[in-house]
């Protein structure tokens, strides 16, 4: 146990602790042979946006990695609440509902499925400010179902957004776009991928590459609701290139701008301002 920190409370074995708790050993299987889901949502403004999505997919992303999802979201809900009474009102947090397997057969690798263990963790993560980012490609490409659990938010899929970060950050960017096998654009290293071009908004579509993120489908249903025609299709790299400007759907910052694209310079738009105006009008209960 560490010590303790207000900016952190977590819940683990029946009972709540700041700080960053210890919960993992050297033989734990989700801590040395990645056994982990988890799912981010987000406190700000006094809004809890799209919560109960987030909790229904971390019990989701445990029945398809093959953990089993012991707590009902009506529980997750409980709880929540119960963490967000110990923050100000307004507070801007990272909601993290995750499970792991505590033990493996023998060998090792294969994990038993009844060790499943899991904890709630919320903590401050201020919102980060819609200033922009550069983007480039990444040499680096989302693997597909056939090779990796991309039908879960698992822990062991973000080691590889991280490298192709480092990699386009030793470059002098701050995010990239991530390729799929076929060379078709996935989604940007830690968020999904929103381009616009003569009044359309495109996205790449779900083609079992990429987690098609909850804040990706609401920023899609807001902007058809709101007359703007939305379409998910296959994208290249050159399609963003082409675009009059690119923006990000993720839960993390929500809706934000890239203003640019390895040598192309982007203005943050009207249909990011748009999509973001609307994120945060149904953020706020005044929007669909």
């Amino acid at each position: 146990m560490t010590a303790p920190d207000p900016e952190t409370w977590t819940y683990f074995e029946d009972a709540w602790h700041p700080g960053n708790v210890r919960m993992m050993g050297p033989r734990t299987h989700g801590s040395w042979l990645g056994s982990t889901v988890f799912d981010g949502a987000r406190a700000f403004e006094g809004m809890t946006p799209d919560l109960d999505l987030h909790l229904a997919r971390v019990n989701r992303s445990a029945t398809a990695l093959g953990l089993l999802p012991k707590v009902d979201v009506a529980r997750w809900d409980e709880l929540v609440s119960e963490g967000l009474a110990r923050f100000p009102h307004d507070a801007e947090l990272y909601i993290r509902p995750m499970y792991w397997a505590e033990l493996g057969f023998a060998g090792g690798v294969r994990f038993d499925p009844d060790s499943t263990n899991w904890c709630l963790s919320i903590y401050h993560a201020p919102m980060p400010l819609p200033s922009g980012v550069r983007a480039t490609l990444s040499p680096f490409r989302r693997p597909s179902i056939e090779v990796a659990p991309v039908d879960a938010k698992a822990g062991c899929l973000y080691p590889n957004g991280a490298r192709a970060l480092m990699e386009a950050q030793a470059r002098g960017f701050g995010n990239c776009l991530m390729r799929d096998g076929l060379g078709n654009i996935a989604e940007f290293a830690n968020a999904n991928a929103f381009l616009a071009r003569d009044g359309v908004v495109y996205t790449p579509v779900p083609n079992g590459t990429f987690l098609a993120g909850i804040t990706r489908a609401r920023v899609v249903s807001l902007l058809r609701a709101a007359g703007v025609t939305v379409v998910e299709k296959t994208l290249s790299y050159e399609d963003f290139l082409q675009a009059d400007e690119l923006f990000t759907a993720g839960n993390f910052a929500k809706v934000a701008p890239v203003v640019g694209l390895d040598d192309v310079r982007y203005e943050p738009g009207p249909m990011f301002r748009l999509a973001r105006q609307l994120y945060w009008d149904f953020a706020h209960g005044r929007g669909r």
